[in-house]
Order: C-alpha cells, then sequence, then structure tokens
C-alpha cells in the first residue's frame, strides 16, 4: 500500500460509542491520513451528547438528520448519499465505516468494486453481512479480550480458551483453507502469506478474537504446528497434513 493514503471517515453516531473514537482513529493512522471525518445523527437529540463532546477535539464535522419518522434511518440514508457522492467527487483510497445497527453492505459492495478499502468498525450486534463485507472490520470490544461470553480473560495455556477455538467451525476452516493456499510440498506455510491470503478475501482480524498477532492465535489453537526458521519466521502446518506426510 502506497504512503498517506486518503482516507474519508463516515460514523452513525446513534449507533457507535464516542468513546471509542480514539482507537477508530488510531487505527485508521496505520493505513494513511483521515481528511474527511463526517458524523451523522440528531444533534439536538441528549443520546448525542457524548459525541458533541468529542467533535471539535477530533475536527469531527456533524451531519444533522432530524428524527422524521419512528425507527430512523433518514441519517443511515444521508451518510450513504454522502458516501457515494466522496467516493465519485473525490480523491479518496479508503473508505471507514462506523456503525453498530443499519446494514451498509450495498455501499460497501459499490465502495469495492471501485477498487477502495473498506474498513469496518462496530460492536457485536453489527450485522454478520455488514462485517463479512468489509475489507477489514474490528469489533470496539476487542479491549475486553474475549471470545465468548463465557470467557472473562485469554490465557493461551487455557484448555477452555483451547476447546472454544476448537470449536469455532468457520475460524478453523479459515485458517486451514489459507494454509493450504500458500503452503509448501511439506504442507508448511509462511505466517506472513498466510494473513495476506486471509486479508485479501475476507474482513478477519485476529484481534476480535482477542489475540495481537495472528501467531499468537494460532498457538491458541493445538490444530496446528509452529516452526521458527532464521530465528523469528514462522511457520504453520495443519496437524492433519503433518499425520498425512
Amino acid at each position: 500500500m502506497k504512503d498517506k493514503e486518503k482516507i474519508a471517515l463516515f460514523i452513525d453516531a446513534d449507533n457507535a460509542p464516542a468513546v471509542k473514537i480514539d482507537v477508530v482513529l488510531s487505527e485508521l493512522a496505520k493505513f494513511g491520513v483521515v481528511t474527511i471525518r463526517k458524523a451523522y445523527g440528531n444533534w439536538k437529540s441528549s443520546r448525542l451528547k457524548r459525541w458533541e463532546d468529542v467533535l471539535h477535539e477530533y475536527a469531527i464535522q456533524p451531519i444533522q438528520q432530524f428524527d422524521l419518522t419512528k425507527g430512523k434511518n433518514a441519517s443511515d440514508m444521508a451518510l450513504i448519499i454522502d458516501a457515494m457522492d466522496i467516493l465519485y467527487t473525490k480523491d479518496i483510497d479508503v473508505i471507514c465505516l462506523v456503525s453498530s445497527d443499519c446494514d451498509f453492505t450495498p455501499l460497501v459492495t459499490r465502495t469495492l468494486a471501485d477498487g477502495k478499502l473498506v474498513i469496518g468498525f462496530g460492536e457485536r450486534k453489527a450485522p454478520i453481512a455488514f462485517v463479512n463485507s468489509c475489507s477489514k472490520f474490528l469489533y470496539f470490544d476487542n479491549d475486553k479480550k474475549k471470545v465468548d461470553s463465557d470467557i472473562k480473560e485469554i490465557s493461551i495455556t487455557s484448555t477452555k480458551l483451547v476447546k472454544t477455538l476448537n470449536r469455532d467451525t468457520k475460524l478453523i476452516n479459515l485458517l486451514r483453507q489459507a494454509i493450504e493456499a500458500v503452503e509448501d510440498d511439506d504442507g508448511w506455510a509462511m505466517l506472513g502469506h498466510i494473513g495476506t491470503h486471509i486479508s485479501n478475501h475476507t474482513s478477519f482480524d485476529q484481534r476480535n478474537y482477542g489475540f495481537a498477532k495472528l501467531g499468537d492465535l494460532f498457538g491458541a489453537i493445538d490444530l496446528f504446528e509452529i516452526k521458527k526458521t532464521h530465528g523469528s519466521v514462522l511457520w504453520i502446518r495443519d496437524k492433519k497434513k503433518a499425520k498425512k506426510n
């Protein structure tokens, strides 16, 4: 990715916590510079008071949308229209959507079709179709370090954690498919190549499982072998493939 990608940030303020704005901007800084920052909602409502407190601090432009009908969606429509306008009139490389409620999947797929990167942020109640359609999606509760409601704290040596991860069929299939796509003749795949393959076709991020690094996630699952070469290069192999060999 080239230096200083230009990012447009769109916030559904009615359905996103203001306290997490620093998390959003910190993550986006890894991708480039946020040149457009907009937050949508009914700013006359007391519900957005916390967002009002951070607008000036983070140079976010508030976009007013009145609650014209019960079951509000005016803010979402305004956000989508603005995003499409900016997509065609501004030199933008990355679109960031912050919302935990409404499904912005059509906007995401249209943006991806134009060759843009789409980053999403939200809580775990965010629609799965929206989550999966993004180039990358991060949950706000990553810092709680939990895999599900039964796990309070992650420990790589925890039997409970290993069992929970092993039972996550979708996760295991994703990891196995990625390994198979880039493995050598002996079934070993370089961790960096696995990560690249995954990021090319899914919004997966190991931090959504509570791990800072992809290698740590593999290390917490007893279905894979791990080895190091040249001191720091990690290689992963499916234990099923090891048995065949």
